[in-house]
């Protein structure tokens, strides 16, 4: 599969090769949704709570006498047939646990294979370089007016260098969500039209870790040496 790759101004400058069956070949829909249920799950905090009418914050004076007014008996305006009174039926669950879970390499082929979708359907945008000279929210947009991106992107980041001028230029644009290169997910991608990514950056991720989806992602997995490294 032959993508475009553009540059800042919206020209198209060259084409880059990427190999379909290195990303499922075909789009397993099952799979995707599997892993995009998990991604979404575990997002959830599991600590919902509501107050009852003892716990709503107000006055307990009975707001009018018992008889004589031709209306309902009340106490205070604290129960729930009122606007701002407590829950009849409060959640008291201190923290619900609904954390899901997938083996790796199922994980790394849904997400691989959510790219290929985005690619089947040209929804991926790459670009020769994602740099900007000073945090400037109309650059930002006029590059994405410029590529053609014009409904909800998902813009990866590249780990490298200083991104201070990028982050600050697209955090205030509408329907626009900034992220790493290496956290591009399933979920991520398909809930936004596009994916506006470096070239540099797509490759790396399409060679990186997330290439590992047979034995060697157990035995020999990538970035450990880094790690140790590190540590």
């Amino acid at each position: 599969m032959d993508v475009p790759v553009y540059n800042m101004q919206g020209s198209q400058i060259a084409q880059m090769k990427i190999d379909e069956a290195a990303l499922g070949g075909t789009v397993n829909a099952a799979l995707v949704k599997q892993a995009y249920v998990m991604y979404h799950a575990n997002l959830r905090q599991g600590s919902a709570r509501t107050r009852n009418r003892h716990e709503v914050e107000g006055s307990t004076k009975k707001i009018y006498k018992q008889k004589g007014t031709g209306n309902a008996r009340h106490g205070d305006r604290k129960v729930n047939l009122f606007k701002g009174g407590g829950h009849g039926h409060s959640k008291k669950r201190e923290r619900e646990d609904y954390h899901l879970d997938m083996p790796k390499k199922m994980r790394r082929k849904a997400n691989r294979n959510a790219l290929l979708a985005k690619l089947v359907d040209n929804e991926v945008r790459v670009v020769d370089s994602l740099s900007f000279a000073a945090p400037k929210t109309r650059a930002f947009e006029d590059f994405l007016a410029a590529i053609k991106a014009d409904r909800s992107s998902l813009v990866a980041l590249s780990m490298q260098g200083d991104l201070t001028n990028a982050i600050r230029s697209g955090r205030n644009v509408e329907d626009v969500t900034l992220v790493r290169c290496d956290q591009l997910n399933c979920f991520n991608m398909l809930n936004h039209r596009y994916l506006v990514i470096a070239r540099a950056d797509l490759e790396a991720w399409l060679n990186g870790p997330s290439s590992q989806t047979g034995k060697q992602a157990k035995i020999n997995p990538m970035g450990r040496a880094a790690v140790k490294e590190g540590k």
